[in-house]
């Protein structure tokens, strides 16, 4: 069993993110990347593959050069190898590029199963896993909360508003997750130093048959006119109370009316 886990280079979310004042998009050159935390998740579920079934894990990932740091992270969970799709002509590719890109990559590629996060903590479209699996004419199951293999299909179940959906399909399919499915692992000191020397695959938009004016920013479908800082939190209203309480619960009564709260 071949499976492959896409993973992403996303701004470390506990920095600053600036935006470029030139196209009006994260600089990311000014900000700490990291393994998308999203990806903890599909990549342990992949390793738990490996552990039950015997599977070979591959991860991909799309990024500039300086993303090999963050696919050594990946690999250092137990992942065997990895493809990286690096080109200068990616900077800015929006969701839809982004699964044109992924979706031709594994054309490329053999496996049985694509796991991938519900969702980026960069952008949060929760577009792409969908995408890629209609660019490959292949099953999506999305939101999984749990996720079974058994034999040539998989099972994932998944919460919905009216209770919880069993999804079957057979194999290949493209699979997404949530946090609730496990609880990753940490990556074994021995898993960082094995990670150093796995094999990584680099590889071009022209290696995998993807034209540059399918991708960039310039080709995306949506574009930002302008940004705005965050404006600064108003202060909040004090109230002096009397000591009986009723000036102040009065006061509170009449604010959440005014609010339309109550």
């Amino acid at each position: 069993m071949k499976v492959i886990v896409a993973v992403k280079r996303v701004p470390d979310t506990a920095g600053e993110k600036p935006l470029d004042p030139e196209d009006r998009t994260l600089d990311r050159d000014a900000v700490d990347s990291v393994l998308c935390p999203m990806n903890e998740y599909s990549i342990e579920e992949a390793v738990r593959l490996k552990e039950r079934h015997g599977a070979e894990l591959r991860a991909l990932l799309m990024g500039p050069d300086n993303a090999q740091s963050v696919i050594r992270k990946a690999l250092s969970y137990g992942l065997d190898s990895a493809v990286h799709i690096s080109d200068a002509a990616i900077a800015g590719s929006d969701a839809i590029a982004t699964a044109r890109v992924i979706a031709a990559a594994l054309r490329h590629e053999e496996f049985d199963l694509v796991l991938m996060g519900a969702q980026a903590t960069d952008a949060r479209t929760s577009i792409v896993p969908a995408a890629v699996a209609e660019l490959l004419g292949l099953p999506a199951l999305t939101y999984a909360r749990k996720l079974e293999v058994d034999g040539d299909s998989v099972v994932v179940h998944r919460e919905s508003d009216e209770g919880w959906d069993v999804v079957r399909s057979t194999l290949p399919a493209v699979v997404s997750v949530v946090e609730a499915i496990n609880e990753p692992r940490y990556p074994s000191f021995k898993g960082i130093m094995a990670a150093k020397s796995k094999p990584v695959d680099v590889r071009s938009l022209a290696d995998v048959d993807v034209p540059p004016s399918e991708v960039g920013l310039s080709n995306a479908w949506a574009e930002i006119l302008d940004f705005a800082p965050r404006p600064p939190k108003e202060a909040g209203k004090k109230v002096e109370d009397d000591g009986s309480g009723e000036v102040g619960a009065k006061a509170l009564a009449e604010w959440l009316v005014e609010h339309k709260i109550i």
